[in-house]
């Protein structure tokens, strides 16, 4: 009976590093992501050289928009990868003290969904705004 019990605890251990590495796969993934977006505004300037529609001398408002929301999303995706350790530490001691109720973190998704819905709401306006 020990050591069923025993094993179980090994494999909620193992599914807790498992819920871990998926989180920062998602912001390693997040913050590729934002670093794309902030070498998106150089991309838009050198095009707009290329074309003639932008001078040397002249700096794209755009490309100012563009750095400010990537370095926003980077932020974002180290600040989940640090938050998603703690709580991978706070379910390894409730697995130890064997808790029989497991307690997610609301916190962390609440700041995951709003984070991606002003996301999408900062690049759509980006994308409206760069077309006219």
């Amino acid at each position: 009976m020990k050591d069923e019990i025993k094993d179980l605890r090994i494999s909620d251990h193992m599914a807790n590093e498992r819920t871990l590495l998926a989180w920062i796969r998602t912001n390693i993934g997040i913050i590729a992501f934002g670093f794309v977006i902030e070498k998106f505004g150089l991309f838009i300037k050198q095009m707009g050289l290329i074309l003639g529609k932008v001078t040397a001398q002249t700096s794209s408002p755009i490309h100012g928009y563009s750095t400010i929301i990537g370095i926003i999303i980077i932020s974002f995706g180290t600040l989940m990868s640090l938050l998603a350790y703690i709580n991978f530490r706070r379910v390894e001691r409730q697995i130890e003290q064997r808790a029989t109720t497991y307690r997610s973190s609301e916190m962390i998704y609440a700041l995951l969904i709003l984070t991606i819905i002003s996301v999408g709401i900062f690049l759509v306006v980006y994308l409206i705004q760069s077309k006219f």
